[in-house]
């Protein structure tokens, strides 16, 4: 189903639970208790991307892509930990093809034939400067993840959508299956993950219905989903077709909160989404939020100040904390790598910091 047999992934969804869902309105819900975030630096690790989704403004094309550099990297993680920032989120555009040959001469030039490759470097440069790495690199191979999967507190890809829809077309279309088959990868690798819809892009309400459905299937199966992202498309020089209204976000976030398991949170991104209307519909996560880097893929969108998320609890009566980019529940043997694991222990001030955030 959605093409997920093609990589090896059996996933069904059943009619009946998706016209339940479909039923689902923001009354059926409760508000949560509580609103967490995670303090970040956003590093674009490659500008490179093998798809031209015809929303995205992250990709550039060949000739005009660019590939941070070691130095630049600690830079941007030391003045993260400075600002007392916990999560390296790592961003590239997927495993970038072949058109990209100055991307993969400066590769070369560093010591590395992959992107995953420079990528360990990259974690491991975030690790040292006293940040715990999250990346998203997008579609990823077993061999892929298992390469970088043991430096990072936890990972993620957006599934976006189940539907064939136009604005993944082109010549390099992104593929659901492929983006299933990732998300499943990192169950069986027991990592963390972070996954999500995004709404608003050519997809219908039982689209969005079935893409939660699929996610909650392979939560089910390898209980590693941490959060799930429900994140409207936006304006920008891209994509002209508008944003969904209101309240498709309302009944959308709604069905998310009603798909997955109490324990697995939901979250808003507070610079995309019109977060203090969606505060009843389930919604219990703001997000990584940073005070010294840009949210890179959505540039024309600032991020909010810690002040301003303050107030959205405010609105909400609730209380709002910080915390880990791997969430609580996963801070155990069984999810955290040695590495990891060793980092959260360490009697250092980058240990110190993370245990604060642990109850």
């Amino acid at each position: 189903m959605f093409g997920a047999d093609a990589y090896g992934v059996e996933l069904t969804v059943d009619s009946a639970d998706t016209e339940r869902l479909l039923a689902v309105e923001p009354s059926d819900v409760a508000a949560a208790p509580e609103l967490t975030f995670a303090r970040n630096v956003f590093i674009p690790l490659t500008t490179a991307c093998r798809y031209t989704c015809t929303y995205c403004t992250y990709y550039d094309p060949p000739g005009s892509a660019t590939l941070l550099s070691p130095e630049e990297i600690e830079e941007i993680c030391e003045r993260g930990a400075e600002a007392g920032c916990t999560e390296a989120l790592f961003t590239f555009g997927d495993d970038p093809d072949g058109r990209y040959t100055e991307i993969y001469d400066q590769l070369e030039e560093l010591g590395h034939d992959s992107i995953h490759s420079y990528l360990r470097e990259a974690c491991e440069i975030a690790l040292e400067c006293g940040l715990l790495p999250h990346s998203n690199p997008g579609d990823q191979t077993h061999e892929q993840m298992e390469l970088v999967a043991d430096l990072n507190a936890s990972m993620g890809v957006m599934l976006e959508t189940t539907a064939d829809v136009q604005a993944h077309g082109g010549p390099r279309s992104k593929d659901a299956g492929q983006r299933i088959a990732t998300i499943a990868t990192a169950g069986e690798l027991d990592v963390p993950f972070t996954t999500g819809i995004l709404v608003g892009i050519g997809e219908t309400a039982r689209d969005r219905a079935e893409s939660l459905l699929a996610i909650a299937a392979l939560h089910e199966r390898y209980d590693h989903i941490q959060e799930i992202i429900v994140q409207p498309v936006v304006s920008n020089e891209r994509w002209q077709d508008g944003s969904p209204d209101l309240e498709t976000m309302r009944r959308t976030t709604a069905m998310a909160r009603t798909a997955l398991p109490d324990d697995v949170s939901i979250q808003s991104p507070p610079n995309l989404a019109p977060v203090a209307e969606l505060l009843d519909c389930g919604i219990d996560d703001l997000g990584g939020v940073s005070p010294v880097t840009d949210d890179h893929i959505n540039p024309e969108y600032a991020w909010p100040a810690l002040r301003e998320l303050e107030d959205i609890a405010e609105t909400a009566g609730v209380p709002l904390s910080e915390r880990l980019p791997i969430y609580e529940e996963y801070v155990s043997d069984e999810w955290l790598s040695p590495r990891i694991e060793a980092a959260i222990d360490a009697d250092d001030e980058a240990g110190r910091r993370y245990r604060a955030l642990l109850d």
